[in-house]
């Protein structure tokens, strides 16, 4: 189960510290997208601020054995953030395509549980 989880934490920390990134540094591209007006570009700045920072916490915390307790911390911001996203995005679109955020987020919300589940409930933080 532990090599489970360290396969979901690192592709979720390089699909949110990707997602975080493209949020920060290709907003113009982004801005194309019909959800993206709901937030101004500071917002969609700060969003991806936040998820680059939660994917070094989802990584970094549990490998050097340095406070690996904000592993769960930051999955559980995630999920929390992924759930938001997700309310944003289905005001706009409910297709089921790879094009769609929904679809990402949902899954970056599904994995982001299961790590806290994981890293929380099955392995409680010592």
């Amino acid at each position: 189960m532990n090599v489970l989880l360290w396969v979901v934490q690192i592709a979720l920390a390089l699909l949110s510290f990707g997602g975080g990134a493209y949020k920060v540094f290709m907003f113009d591209e982004l801005a194309k997208m019909p959800a993206m007006g709901a937030l101004a570009r500071g917002g969609w700045g700060a969003l991806g601020v936040f998820e680059m920072v939660c994917a070094v916490l989802l990584v970094v915390p549990a490998a050097t054995n340095w406070t690996p307790a904000l592993t769960p911390v930051a999955a559980a911001a995630l999920a929390l953030e992924s759930l938001a996203l997700a309310g944003l995005y289905a005001r706009y679109s409910l297709q089921l395509t790879a094009t769609n955020p929904l679809v990402w987020v949902v899954m970056m919300g599904v994995m982001a549980a299961f790590v806290v589940y994981g890293r929380y409930a099955l392995r409680p933080p010592a």
